[in-house]
């Protein structure tokens, strides 16, 4: 097998890019409208939809990467690095401190020049509390640095990158490629291209022992952030992360190949998609917001826990029951039932059904 680094005129990649002609309407009308709407928000508001990117970013970047970390221990681990004056949680996996560190440096220096020295700084932020892992240095070493899946001893290799010795050279090569890359803050379609090739070129370096994935989506995000002059608003992970198969299927081909038209299509795509998500999410975050301003005063502390985690959990499908009341208040059987009454017969929540099927819907015109 042939990869895209071996072949002699390697790092010329080549594209069509017309393919872009529509994602570039369509995102120029989001990112206005994107703009236009966070711009009209109170500070406390966009400071909280910023944490809300950043966690979502945090779990899933991690998640992609088969890394799984709970909800609390990365929202008390940004909040703690941000300084946050309310009482946290204990943090009880120290890695999430890792991730939390990254998505703060990268969203709060997003104008620094990209560097060697920046990117290992950042992989040592990210794997310091990560044992038998040389945080902040290249990978080193004869032993080959493959993708593989599979039983062992039956193991598919999907990708082999370059040897350790070429790292020096090739990240050299890619540092002075991704800064020789100027685009204008109105030049929507050479931002695009910019973001999905420097992600395809760093993950096929693959310069560090792990985090790799983390690190390559951390640069996407640098360079939407550096290109549009402002602090992105989104999560690509987690639109990633929602079919990552296609993202890994789509990398794998990519990478066999200088000619990366389908690639370029693809994470642009994505990157439209978790910009159109974000507009989402912000709506939300202001209907919370208005919501319990309305509302706050005629609910006590469990109601109140019960109603914010139907907005913090997107769509809560199937609607709020007694179970699951009772499982976020740690309340009875008894005050669930109680509790979600007095709701209802407030306006607060809506009752759909009847009998064993009754479940409880938030009110949001009221």
């Amino acid at each position: 097998m042939t990869y895209n680094w071996q072949f002699p005129d390697w790092a010329n990649f080549t594209y069509d890019d017309s393919i872009l002609d529509s994602l570039v309407i369509d995102f120029a009308i989001e990112t206005g409208e994107m703009k236009g709407l966070t711009d009209s928000l109170p500070e406390t508001i966009q400071q909280e939809t910023i944490l809300e990117f950043m966690i979502s970013e945090a779990i899933k970047t991690s998640e992609i990467e088969g890394e799984f970390f709970s909800r609390q221990d990365v929202m008390s681990s940004l909040k703690k690095q941000l300084g946050f004056a309310d009482a946290l949680p204990q943090i009880r996996d120290k890695k999430t401190q890792g991730i939390a560190s990254l998505m703060i440096e990268v969203r709060n220096f997003y104008k620094n020049e990209l560097s060697e020295a920046l990117l290992k700084n950042w992989h040592f932020l990210l794997m310091k509390h990560t044992p038998y892992i040389n945080a902040g240095e290249y990978r080193a070493g004869k032993e080959p640095m493959q993708i593989v899946s599979g039983a062992l001893g039956r193991e598919i290799v999907h990708f082999e990158a370059p040897p350790s010795n070429q790292i020096p050279n090739e990240m050299s090569n890619f540092i002075r490629w991704y800064n020789g890359f100027e685009v204008s803050t109105n030049d929507i379609r050479n931002i695009l291209l910019k973001t999905a090739i420097c992600h395809l070129y760093f993950e096929t370096i693959h310069p560090f022992e792990d985090g790799n994935g983390r690190i390559g989506r951390a640069i996407s995000e640098k360079c939407l952030s550096e290109s549009f002059g402002r602090p992105i608003l989104m999560s690509l992970s987690s639109t990633i992360e929602k079919d990552k198969k296609q993202y890994y299927n789509t990398l794998k081909s990519a990478q066999r190949s200088l000619e990366i038209t389908d690639w370029i299509f693809y994470f642009s795509s994505a990157i439209l998609d978790a910009q159109k998500q974000a507009k989402q999410t912000i709506w939300t975050t202001l209907n919370k917001t208005r919501f319990l301003d309305r509302h706050k005063s005629q609910m006590n502390e469990r109601q109140i826990k019960a109603i914010m985690k139907i907005f913090e959990i997107s769509g809560f499908e199937g609607g709020m029951t007694s179970k699951k009341y009772v499982s976020i208040t740690k309340s009875s059987r008894a005050t669930a039932t109680r509790d979600l009454q007095d709701l209802t017969v407030k306006g607060i929540l809506l009752q759909q059904g009847e009998g064993r099927n009754v479940r409880y819907d938030l009110n949001i015109v009221v």
